[in-house]
């Protein structure tokens, strides 16, 4: 199955601290490390680790970041096709706090890859964030997942979808009703969540939370893949489910991704 993801990259510096800080204090790390990360590059990486491969369409700024963020998602066995944004890449800063809780900090806009796109010989295309031509580029494809992240470029574009992911509990991610597709699941953590209106429960986790970072998009990525290959929802829902519990019981959301 060939499987393409539209989406964005930020370049993270994660710092593992006991907890968050208070205003006017200090705290120190007892880890450090970075990648190149993102909903984008998070949602591609676990479909190309399901698939055995994955196309992701970005973009980047043409300096150090963009290209070890070239470099390093290559290396994790995606294929990239970026376009120059002609400004600098994306960063963000993430606390992981003693409980595995993230709290990110983005430093400027994403930067969206633009269409139209040679999408047109996919059997799945997720797309995570790009403009409304980026999107349509996409609608011949047999299979096209969305976030509810993008909602004013879905509601442009107006492309069907098989699938749309949201959330129960993210300000951000909220479902509003006016965008329809096949299948519509909300998240709602360690809950489970709801799949066309009806309850899901989530995974037991493999081992202890490590960090939590990556885990929704994981879900999604793994959802799509899934339905996309034909899976009946509750099949699909059963590795997607494994796929967010997995990722969470390792550092950074590359670690330790499902394959199967």
């Amino acid at each position: 199955m060939r499987c393409a993801v539209v989406g964005h990259i930020e370049w993270v510096e994660f710092a593992r601290v006991q907890a968050l800080p208070e205003p006017g204090t200090i705290v120190h790390a007892t880890e450090t490390w970075q990648e190149p990360a993102g909903g984008g590059a998070v949602i591609a990486r676990q479909i190309a680790r399901l698939a055995g491969g994955c196309v992701f369409f970005t973009s980047l700024g043409d300096d150090e970041i963009g290209r070890e963020s070239a470099r390093r998602l290559t290396e994790l066995g995606l294929t990239m096709e970026i376009q120059d944004a002609g400004r600098p890449s994306r960063r963000a800063w993430t606390h992981v706090d003693a409980a595995g809780e993230r709290t990110i900090t983005l430093l400027s806009e994403k930067l969206l890859p633009r269409g139209p796109l040679p999408l047109d010989d996919f059997d799945c295309v997720f797309f995570v964030s790009g403009d409304a031509a980026a999107l349509h580029s996409a609608h011949r494809s047999p299979f096209v997942a969305a976030t509810t992240r993008e909602r004013p470029t879905l509601l442009e574009a107006r492309v069907p979808l098989d699938l749309l992911v949201g959330s129960l509990n993210d300000a951000g991610e909220t479902y509003e009703g006016d965008v329809e597709a096949r299948t519509i699941v909300l998240t709602d953590g360690s809950r489970g969540g709801l799949a066309n209106g009806r309850r899901y429960e989530a995974a037991k986790l493999p081992g202890p939370i490590e960090d939590t970072y990556g885990a929704g998009d994981s879900f999604s990525a793994a959802l799509c893949f899934a339905l996309a290959r034909g899976d009946a929802l509750t099949d699909a829902l059963d590795l997607a489910t494994r796929a967010g519990a997995a990722v969470i019981t390792g550092r950074g959301p590359y670690s330790v991704q499902l394959t199967g």
